[in-house]
């Protein structure tokens, strides 16, 4: 699809939802109608999507399914319409399907397009033009960001040049269609909050963010220092879960800890459910979930 048609017929939304500073949880929500929004990963379903488990599911019908579930927003995963980019009447289907359901689509997951951080100048330039037509489709689709990822090799050093300059050329891209491009810890050293808060600093740009997720570190990791380095720079917030106890707390993520730092860094936006547990099936898991996230938000809005 044409640039210009993707212009006339997408409609995106830029938002950011970065405070500095330190400000305490009970402060900064009080008098909030709404502490948080919910939204649904698309992943979550990543199973029933590729017919492994019942009922089977098609990406036309995300949107629907969504609905059902009683939540109001979708992150979509190129990886289950990976073909489609710039199919207008597939994505036009796409739209459709959320209009009709009444959800908004909020960003879209790409992944197997190379790495922004590649060292060889050729394949990290290719890596970035990989990303372009997803760019478009979020704009078209009425999203505010793709989320990518910050794959290099190297050093320490070498690294963060690399991928801060294969996420600069992108968002540099991305801004003339008013598309943020946000960065998830998801392995290697984007896992390492240190590293990747100085990645997003390296770039320097408006529309360059992070999409913490509250899985994804390696076990000596601290994963509530880590979040906490990358909220700052958040555009999306992603709610990772494994498995759930009898109270329906998660079980290996502090979610009452983990919400208050997302919560003290100024952001109340969307936070996405990522279900990736294996005892309960994916539906059971998203349920359970935003049980988890619906109390959370509840006691919040009490302050």
């Amino acid at each position: 699809m044409e640039r210009r048609t993707f212009l006339a017929l997408g409609a995106g939304t830029v938002s950011g939802f970065c405070l500095h500073g330190c400000v305490s949880v009970d402060k900064m929500i009080s008098g909030l109608k709404e502490p948080f929004k919910i939204s649904l990963a698309q992943w979550s379903l990543n199973r029933r999507l590729r017919g492994q488990q019942e009922p089977k599911l098609d990406n036309l019908d995300f949107a629907k399914e969504t609905r059902r579930f009683g939540i109001e927003a979708v992150e979509y995963v190129n990886q289950f319409f990976m073909d489609k980019a710039k199919d207008t009447k597939y994505l036009v289907q796409m739209k459709n399907q959320a209009k009709d359901n009444g959800i908004k689509s909020l960003l879209i997951m790409c992944d197997r397009e190379g790495d922004l951080g590649d060292p060889d100048a050729k394949r990290r330039s290719q890596a970035v033009e990989n990303h372009y037509k997803w760019v478009e489709a979020a704009k078209f689709l009425g999203c505010h960001s793709i989320r990518v990822n910050a794959r290099s090799e190297g050093t320490y050093e070498e690294q963060l040049k690399l991928a801060a300059d294969g996420l600069s050329r992108l968002s540099e891209y991305a801004a003339d269609y008013k598309i943020n491009v946000i960065v998830e810890n998801h392995g290697g050293l984007s896992s390492n909050g240190k590293w990747l808060s100085s990645v997003i600093k390296m770039v320097g740009l408006a529309n360059c963010g992070t999409l913490p997720d509250f899985g994804n570190f390696p076990p000596q990791t601290d994963r509530y220092e880590a979040v906490k380095m990358l909220m700052p720079y958040a555009k999306s917030v992603s709610a990772k879960s494994y498995d759930f106890d009898q109270q329906d707390n998660e079980t290996t993520i502090d979610y009452w800890r983990m919400m208050d730092i997302v919560l003290a860094a100024g952001y109340h936006g969307y936070v996405g459910i990522e279900y990736e547990g294996k005892r309960l099936s994916e539906n059971e898991g998203i349920l359970a979930t935003k049980r988890l996230l619906e109390k959370i938000r509840t006691q919040r809005m009490k302050v």
